[in-house]
Formats: structure tokens, C-alpha cells, sequence
């Protein structure tokens, strides 16, 4: 029996939003699955060579968790972006959550396929040197043939 395909796309580049290809993508591969993440728009900053500078706001995401409460006014003043930042990585470094180098290395031992949207690519004028060397570069049909037929397909 051929094994299960997952196909992922990532549109998004924040650290909320950076969490959820990686951990199902390594999820799936463990499990023996043939495994595809295309990433897309602002998810190309995933594959840049440092993921230092992925972030959380907390502007405009009303879910999200804060040790006191926070007015609109306040999640505005600079210096708040890093602040959730670095408050969110403390928490995940103390409840063991691997980081997201962590989870992209384990992607990429663990054969998941990444691909970047060529098209993105030229749109932000990227040049590929940014990008981790691990990476196939194509466009949309590149990535539907895979995405038609998997038993899975997500858009994050």
C-alpha cells in the first residue's frame, strides 16, 4: 500500500502562525507520510536562514493570551511586538515546545518536501540566497499535482 500524502500551505509568517505546517508536517512524516509544505506570500519568511525575526502581534488577535489584560492603545506602542514575542517564547521554552528552528530541522531530516512560490518569490523580489538551501522553487501547478493527490490538504 503506497504511504499517505499531506499537502500544506503556508501563507502566514508570524510565530503563531509559523507553529502549525512545521508540527504537522513533522507529525506526518513520523508517521511515514509523503509530506509537501508550499509556502507562499508572507509564509516564505519560514524559510529564510534566520528565523529570528519571526514575531507575534498582538494587535488584532484577540485570542491570544496576556498575563494582564491589554487595551488596543497599548498592544500599538512600539516595543509591544517583542515584547509578546519574547514573552510567548519564554512560555514555549518552559512548557518544552520545541522551537521553530527545532521543528524546521526536524521537517527537513525527516524528508518533508518544502516548496516556495516562485511567483512570491519574484513578487517581493527575493533573491534565493535568503532562502534555506533545502528548497524547490515552482509555481501553483508545481505544487497541485502533489496537492490533487493527497489523502490530506491544508491551508494555514
Amino acid at each position: 500500500m503506497a504511504s499517505k500524502k499531506m499537502a500544506l500551505i503556508a501563507t502566514k509568517g508570524t510565530l503563531d502562525m509559523a507553529y502549525p505546517p512545521f508540527i504537522l508536517a513533522s507529525t506526518a512524516a513520523a508517521l511515514g507520510w509523503d509530506v509537501q509544505i508550499f509556502f507562499t506570500f508572507y509564509g516564505l519568511q519560514l524559510l529564510r536562514k534566520s528565523l529570528d525575526d519571526i514575531k507575534i502581534s498582538p494587535l488584532a488577535n484577540p485570542a491570544m493570551p496576556m498575563p494582564v489584560p491589554m487595551p488596543v492603545m497599548v498592544q500599538m506602542l512600539p516595543g509591544m511586538e517583542s515584547m509578546a514575542t519574547m514573552m510567548m517564547k519564554n512560555k514555549m521554552k518552559s512548557k518544552g515546545v520545541a522551537s521553530l528552528q527545532e521543528l524546521r530541522d526536524i521537517c527537513l531530516e525527516s524528508d518533508v518536501k518544502f516548496v516556495a512560490c516562485q511567483m512570491t518569490v519574484d513578487l517581493f523580489e527575493f533573491e534565493t540566497s535568503e532562502f534555506i538551501k533545502d528548497v524547490e522553487y515552482g509555481g501553483a501547478a508545481t505544487f497541485m499535482k502533489f496537492a490533487g493527490e493527497s489523502d490530506v490538504c491544508l491551508f494555514i
